[in-house]
């Protein structure tokens, strides 16, 4: 999966903000954190759901079970917005 073509990224002042520029169904701003903004910025190249877990795992000092919670419910909200190609 990746991010579909069509949505911009762009980091500032610690915020990571996802911004449509094309034709797509969403038309509009995500605001995220840095998690969201990490995972985000992992779809810039064609990944899995694992591929993004074991990212964060060396990134953050965090539970396994925390981090894939974590990316589903990303996932999911990018997935309903239409910014995911699977």
């Amino acid at each position: 999966m990746r991010l579909r073509e069509g949505f911009i990224t762009h980091e500032s002042a610690g915020e990571h903000i996802t911004v449509t520029a094309g034709n797509t169904v969403f038309n509009g701003m995500v605001r995220s954190n840095k998690t969201a903004g990490f995972i985000v910025e992992c779809l810039k190249e064609n990944v899995t759901k694992e591929d993004i877990i074991a990212k964060m795992l060396e990134k953050y000092d965090a539970e396994r079970e925390l981090i894939e919670k974590d990316v589903e419910k990303i996932l999911e909200q990018l997935q309903a917005i239409g910014a995911i190609d699977d």
